[in-house]
């Protein structure tokens, strides 16, 4: 909360309205069916800069926050979502927007200048037309999650260990005659056991199905000798996200010469950009330093050469060298972030190797937080 209320500093927000499941409990760090509520608008939360921090909660989740100091008021919230509040959704819209209205007021000193990060735009137009000044709010949760306290970092190697165990599930699982969906349920198995939340997708392909990639989990048999790529995406104990990617061969055959070739490239990519990591590095610097993708290769890469993890998949986001002039922004790596550092080698006909490592940057450079093992090849 001290981090989100600085940038609202850095910003001259009077306010921050939160709606993001992510972002509420990044604040509080009390949660209430974070799935569903981050497509049902029925919680949020409104962070006054020099006033208190409201929670506004569903009735049923009030009991929720019994002993937790970091809420100041603890209000019902009013839901105007149409699922809920059906023909009433406009009534329902003008109490909402009025409350949140009065509470800037009240605690801005006269600034009406408020960040939100989520909200329909029926939302967004009631407090303009009740004189708030809105502001994009993802900038702000974005940069403040960017920098980990000792604490998250504890709890996401906590939540790496967990990954790692579902990996070795799929590994010892990875046999002819089973489906992408039995290997990818062993992941969900060992999540849910060791008390970790969801999976943000479902990318676990064999064969054919690797590339191109992105192809998600169906029934498909995996065969002997066939590469299985995954990406975890997994979001594990107290919230954290392991976000790591590994291949190997079904049955644990020897690699075929292709299936080396790429494996070794995409090893030296990920492990050449890792090196590179340091606080202070600009991520234009980074990206001409960066491992260079064969040409016939670059149709099938993975478009992306690193992006932060914490709670999810996060700001910053570095492209790859050869799309980096195009889409790259502005920006330097910062002692306390922790990214996730992307290799996707493939060519045409091939089968694609995925391999991702979650680093973080410190002050003598970058320290990686898995150690589940790379193939040898």
């Amino acid at each position: 909360m001290s981090r989100l209320r600085a940038k609202m500093a850095e910003h001259d927000c009077a306010a921050m309205l939160l709606y993001d499941p992510i972002n509420i409990r990044y604040a509080f760090e009390v949660t209430n069916m974070q799935v569903w509520t981050a497509h049902n608008a029925v919680r949020y939360a409104l962070l006054l800069a020099d006033g208190p921090a409201v929670m506004f909660e569903t009735s049923a989740g009030l009991p929720l926050w019994d002993g937790v100091d970091a809420v100041d008021e603890l209000r019902i919230a009013t839901a105007w979502l149409y699922m809920i509040a059906g023909g009433r959704s406009e009534e329902f819209l003008g109490k909402w927007a009025d409350e949140i209205t009065d509470l800037v007021k009240t605690h801005g000193g006269g600034n009406t200048r408020i960040a939100v990060d989520k909200c329909e735009p029926a939302g967004v137009f009631a407090l303009r037309d009740r004189g708030l000044d809105i502001q994009d709010g993802l900038e702000l949760t974005e940069r403040a999650r960017s920098i980990k306290s000792p604490d998250e970092i504890a709890l996401m190697r906590w939540t790496v260990r967990v990954c790692e165990a579902a990996m070795a599930r799929i590994y010892e699982n990875s046999l002819p005659g089973r489906t992408e969906q039995e290997l990818w349920a062993e992941m969900s198995y060992e999540n849910a056991r060791s008390g970790g939340e969801w999976l943000e997708t479902r990318l676990l392909a064999c064969g054919a199905n690797t590339n191109p990639w992105y192809h998600e989990c169906d029934d498909t048999v995996c065969n002997l000798g066939e590469m299985i790529s995954l990406d975890t995406d997994l979001i594990g104990p107290y919230g954290y996200c392991a976000d790591l990617s590994r291949s190997w061969t079904c049955g644990y055959t020897d690699m075929t010469d292709p299936q080396k070739r790429m494996y070794a490239q995409a090893l030296d990519q990920v492990t050449h950009n890792t090196a590179l990591l340091a606080p202070g590095l600009s991520f234009a610097e980074y990206n001409e330093k960066s491992w260079r993708i064969p040409q016939e290769s670059q149709a099938y890469s993975y478009g992306l050469a690193l992006h932060g993890v914490g709670m999810a998949d996060e700001w910053p986001l570095v492209f790859l060298h050869h799309i980096n002039e195009e889409n790259a922004f502005e920006g330097e790596f910062e002692e306390g972030m922790v990214v996730c550092v992307e290799s996707l080698m493939a060519e045409a006909g091939t089968e694609s190797i995925k391999l991702e490592t979650q680093v973080l940057i410190t002050a003598d450079g970058p320290e990686r937080l898995d150690s589940f093992p790379w193939e040898e090849v």
